[in-house]
C-alpha cells in the first residue's frame, strides 16, 4: 500500500513537469512562430513598397511582335519564342526591348522588363508633337519623321505608331522606306527620335535666349517671346 501510495504521489508531480516542459517548448515554438511571422511581415513591407515604386510610373506596354522558331532535336521538334516589346510612359520617354525563352509569357516579360532598362526620353513641343523633321536609318531600314499641327493624329503603321502612342505623341507624320522588318524599323525610329532637340535645350547649349532663336527664322519679337514663353522643354 505503501508503494502505491508514493506512485500516486508521484505521478501528478511528473504530468505537471511534462506539461511545464510541454508548455516551455510550446512557448518557444510560438517565439520561433512569432519571429518567423515577423520576418514573413517585414519581407511583406517591403515585397509592398518595391510594388508601391513599380506602380507609382505607370507605364504604357505595346507587343509588336512575337516571333517562333523551331529546332528539330532526337524525338521531335523544340519550339521557342522572341518577343519584341515597346514601353513608354506616355510624357515623352520610351524604350524597346526584346526577350527570348521556351513560353510566350516568360519572352514578354523579358523584353518587357529589356525594354524598361533601355528608356530615353525625346522633347515634344506642346506635348504633342515633335519640335522638328527628322531622319533615321539601321540597316536596310530608313524612317522620316515629321511634326505635325494639331488634329492630324498619329499618321503612322505598325510598329512606329506603338512607338509613337507609347511615346505620347498625338500628332505626327511618318513614312518608313525600304525593310518591314519590324526590329529594324524600331532602331531606325529611335535613331531618328535621338536627334530631336528643343529650343530650351539649344538655347542653353549656346548661350541664347530662345526668343532670340525663334526670331531668327522670320517670325516677329513678340510672337517669338510669345512662343518662348510657352515653351516647358
Amino acid at each position: 500500500m505503501a508503494d502505491e501510495t508514493e506512485i500516486q504521489a508521484v505521478a501528478p508531480e511528473a504530468e505537471a513537469a511534462q506539461g511545464e516542459r510541454r508548455g516551455r517548448g510550446g512557448r518557444g515554438r510560438g517565439g520561433n512562430d512569432r519571429g518567423g511571422g515577423r520576418g514573413r511581415d517585414g519581407r511583406g513591407r517591403r515585397d509592398d513598397r518595391k510594388g508601391a515604386e513599380e506602380q507609382g510610373e505607370e507605364l504604357i506596354e505595346k507587343l509588336v511582335h512575337i516571333n517562333r522558331v523551331s529546332k528539330t532535336v532526337k524525338g521531335g521538334k523544340r519550339f521557342g519564342f522572341a518577343a519584341l516589346v515597346v514601353v513608354g510612359d506616355g510624357k515623352g520617354r520610351a524604350g524597346f526591348g526584346h526577350g527570348k525563352a521556351r513560353e510566350v509569357p516568360e519572352a514578354i516579360s523579358k523584353a518587357t522588363a529589356a525594354a524598361k532598362k533601355a528608356m530615353v526620353r525625346v522633347p515634344l513641343r506642346e506635348g504633342r508633337t515633335l519640335h522638328h523633321d527628322g531622319k533615321g536609318h539601321f540597316g536596310a531600314g530608313r524612317v522620316t519623321v515629321r511634326t505635325a499641327p494639331p488634329g492630324t493624329g498619329i499618321i503612322a503603321g505598325g510598329p512606329m505608331r506603338a512607338i509613337f502612342e507609347s511615346l505620347g505623341v498625338a500628332d505626327v507624320v511618318t513614312k518608313s522606306v525600304g525593310t518591314s522588318n519590324p526590329y529594324n524599323m524600331i532602331r531606325a525610329t529611335f535613331e531618328a527620335l535621338k536627334d530631336q532637340t528643343s529650343p530650351k535645350s539649344v538655347s542653353q547649349r549656346r548661350g541664347k535666349k530662345i526668343a532670340d532663336l525663334l526670331g531668327r527664322s522670320g517670325v516677329s519679337a513678340p510672337v517669338a517671346e510669345a512662343e518662348a514663353a510657352a515653351i516647358t522643354e
